[in-house]
């Protein structure tokens, strides 16, 4: 049967465009497309099985053109262990054009759709339909999530309460029986104390695990249900029939009880893992004090508009962003970049919702509000890190998917071969029971999110944002790192570096005259030299008759004397002719030379140059300490290259290279196998930064590379670099570490509790742990600070 869909195409300007798509996707076997130039959409008719929106996809792609997509985050509830979310992500996955990231530890999901091909209401039919519960994230939370997981803790903590209760009495028994002593309750009183454990305080468990079972997929839930009520059912026929076999009551007892107080620990562990992205939440404060009509009244955050104007009190925290209007104070705003020292704002500075004014009171107009401010868009980089998954975790999540039927195998195989050999179906059924309690595919599935979500959170609070986990993932590999040098390596800002007046003139006279002349340009060099003259007390004078010439520089009458200012050349065209050797020096060291003339004299140079930052020399140093190779390209001239990368140690530099090269430069390197990054700020650095494998924005840079970045470094300083390399490093060897403990417990315990060497209980106990252990490492993570060595 036809089936139609209408889905948006980007990359359509033009009827041509339209007619090409229709042509391309007209040529597929089975298809029938229109496309239409107005909404941009196209819609398909597939006639015949073969032909899939995939394929369409792909045509599309082909031609240059790309399918509109959208995405969405939705809660899901229902989740225990790996299994479930492999479960969840591979029945979105069947969809067309449609992907899914599910978070075990979050309990979200990612999923990136095509609109008119899928909607949300579908997605989250098909999660139910799988046996779970969903619904969409809000973006501004409507409850404290903190109240909501204290609330879910004390029902936890009572329900645990009760099984404890219950199970007391068996392990009083355990107790005695280990003490030697051989006393037993009653059968019929074991039966009546497990009952109410099995039946009512693992009802949870039981509900999902008929859900996965019912959506034709098993989690940790399945086995644990399975094991414990074969020795529950086992003991119940022996106890019911007076069978002359031993019960085994207090071992489903036991781990039920020991699973419960497993999964209380893990929930506790697993909420702090998201304190990182909760405190950035809870930064936004609830009221804002708005100006309307002469009056000042307090609104809510929620309902404040662009436009409007807000005051900020000292000590208040800003509501939201904006442009100050009146007053002056310092604003504290670590939250967003990490650094410690408060900015000075006044009429014309931007303020950011979520940071702290100190001193002084501030009127501003509200320019970003609601999803808009720079802190959302922050919250909502964290998440996306946070909910996307690493390569990692991608082979982790294809060895949880075929986890649970490997266990239920081995169980089997353990009970069959164990009753064939020894003639004893209780030790067997033990045996298998063991196997099924010990295999614990939660563990696995909380060992990448958990550090994931630990390590960006920590890298936010010291101004480190990274898109995904794959730039996290791979921040760590580095081995060459290719730098730009304008506001990279340097601050981007032209300086007045040396100020050389000629024989008979003094430096006042010669700034005087620079100032004059350049006070009404908006040259970066001419505001250094207006900024330099003016820090030295020297006040512009008025002048008529300007001119300016552009490339060579500016004539004008100052107090009615003819003067001029430019290049060395266009001095020397002027027959006013400057001192080679001065002028050969100045270049030769990278700065810009500036000369000054009047009345038909030459008075002196100034020379300009773009400072290094603070910390590149620093940082260089600690990248090479790490042992990555550093590169610095730039468009400037051989001599200021070659004496910038003197000055901050870089292995080796590329002079003269154009934006468009520094992509090229990229991936020459890339061919070399090196795992490259590239760090820049620039519009011009936007090719480099997505042809790298790893790209790193400074936060004061261009929007487009921000937008490009893999990395983007809050606190515009470049020792971030290093500081996010090291955090890279930290966080994967944590993953590591959590797969070693996910994948020991099972190694060791599998075997174990197949030959009958481990009893349920103490499997129970085991499987608790590992969970507990995985994301209790993880939160280790929490320790790390910037400023830690990029190789430690």
């Amino acid at each position: 049967m036809p089936q139609t869909f209408t889905f948006p195409v980007g990359g359509m300007s033009c009827a041509a465009c339209a007619a090409r798509i229709e042509k391309v996707l007209n040529r597929q076997d089975g298809v029938h497309a229109t496309a239409n130039l107005a909404t941009e959409r196209v819609q398909v008719t597939l006639d015949t099985p073969a032909a899939t929106l995939a394929n369409v996809a792909s045509a599309l792609g082909k031609a240059g053109f790309t399918v509109g997509e959208k995405s969405i985050d939705l809660a899901i509830t229902g989740m225990s262990c790996a299994a479930c979310s492999a479960r969840i992500e591979k029945v979105l996955d069947r969809l067309p054009l449609t992907r899914a990231s599910i978070n075990l530890a979050t309990g979200r999901a990612h999923v990136v759709f095509v609109p008119g091909v899928t909607d949300p209401a579908a997605l989250i039919a098909r999660i139910e339909k799988a046996g779970y519960g969903a619904e969409p994230v809000e973006d501004t939370p409507q409850a404290d999530p903190r109240m909501e997981r204290a609330r879910e803790w004390h029902a936890a903590c009572r329900q645990f309460g009760l099984t404890l209760l219950l199970s007391l009495p068996f392990w009083g028994q355990m107790v005695m029986m280990l003490s030697g002593s051989m006393h037993m309750m009653p059968g019929w009183l074991q039966w009546l104390l497990a009952t109410p454990v099995q039946a009512y305080c693992a009802r949870h468990m039981y509900a999902r695990a008929w859900k996965a079972v019912r959506g034709g997929g098993a989690n940790m839930d399945v086995l644990v249900v399975l094991g414990t009520s074969i020795a529950y059912g086992f003991s119940a026929i022996v106890v019911a029939l007076g069978l002359k076999q031993p019960i085994y009551f207090e071992a489903s007892v036991a781990i039920i009880t020991l699973i419960s107080l497993g999964r209380l620990m893990e929930s506790r562990a697993r909420n702090q893992t998201g304190a990182g992205l909760e405190s950035l939440l809870r930064l936004q404060p609830a009221m804002a004090h708005i100006e309307t009509g002469g009056s000042i009244v307090d609104r809510p955050v929620a309902d404040v508009r662009v436009g409007d104007t807000f005051v900020v009190r000292p000590g208040e925290v800003i509501p939201v962003d904006g442009t100050v209007t009146q007053g002056a104070s310092e604003v504290n705003e670590a939250m967003l970049t990490g650094e410690s020292l408060p900015t000075a704002k006044q009429p014309g500075s931007t303020v950011f919702g979520g940071t702290t004014n100190t001193t002084g009171a501030l009127r501003a107009t509200a320019t970003g509000v609601g999803h808009d401010t720079a802190l959302a868009h922050i919250v909502r980089m964290v998440e996306q890190a946070q909910g996307s998954k690493a390569a990692v975790q991608r082979l982790v999540d294809r060895i949880a998917n075929i986890f649970v039927p490997a266990v239920l195998a081995t169980a089997l195989v353990t009970f069959v071969v164990g009753w064939l050999v020894t003639g004893n179906a209780g030790w067997s059924i033990v045996s298998a029971v063991s196997v099924l309690v010990i295999a614990c595919p939660c563990s696995l599935g909380l060992a990448t999110p958990t550090a994931i979500m630990v390590g960006t959170g920590a890298g936010a609070r010291a101004g480190i944002l990274f898109r995904n986990a794959d730039a996290l993932e791979r921040a760590q590999k580095l081995t060459t790192l290719i730098m730009d040098k304008t506001g990279t390596l340097t601050q981007g800002r032209p300086g007045v570096s040396d100020v050389l007046p000629t024989a008979g003139v003094n430096e006042h006279t010669l700034l005087a005259m620079a100032c004059a002349l350049e006070q009404d340009s908006e040259h970066p060099l001419a505001r250094a030299i207006v900024a330099h003259a003016q820090a030295n007390g020297v006040a512009p004078e008025p002048v008529t008759d300007f001119v300016a010439i552009p490339g060579k520089g500016v004539t004008a009458r100052v107090g009615g004397i003819a003067a001029c200012l430019g290049s060395p050349r266009f001095l020397a065209d002027s027959n006013l002719m400057p001192n080679t050797a001065v002028t050969d020096r100045l270049e030769h060291e990278g700065k810009t030379t500036i000369g000054v003339a009047a009345n038909g004299r030459f008075l002196g140079y100034i020379a300009l140059s773009d400072q290094l930052r603070p910390d590149a020399v620093a940082t260089v140093s600690t990248l090479r300490a790490a042992g990555i190779r550093v590169i610095m390209l730039t468009g400037d001239n051989q001599h200021t290259a070659a004496m910038v990368a003197r000055a901050v140690g870089v292995d080796d530099y590329r002079a003269g290279v154009l934006p468009a090269d520094k992509a090229h430069e990229v991936q020459k390197y890339r061919s070399e196998n090196a795992v490259v990054g590239m760090v820049g700020d620039g519009i011009n650095d936007a090719p480099a930064l997505a042809a790298a494998d790893v790209s790193f924005a400074i936060g004061a840079g261009a929007a487009i590379a921000l937008d490009t970045a893999d990395i983007i470094l809050m606190r515009s300083e470049l020792g971030s670099v290093p500081d996010a390399i090291s955090l890279s490093r930290a966080t994967i060897a944590k993953i590591r570490q959590n797969l070693f403990f996910a994948f020991i417990y099972n190694i060791l315990g599998l075997p174990l509790a197949a030959f009958g060497l481990l009893n349920p209980i103490m499997a129970g106990g085991a499987m608790a742990m590992s969970s507990l252990s995985v994301v209790s490492n993880a939160l280790l993570l929490n320790r790390w600070k910037p400023g830690t060595r990029a190789g430690s």
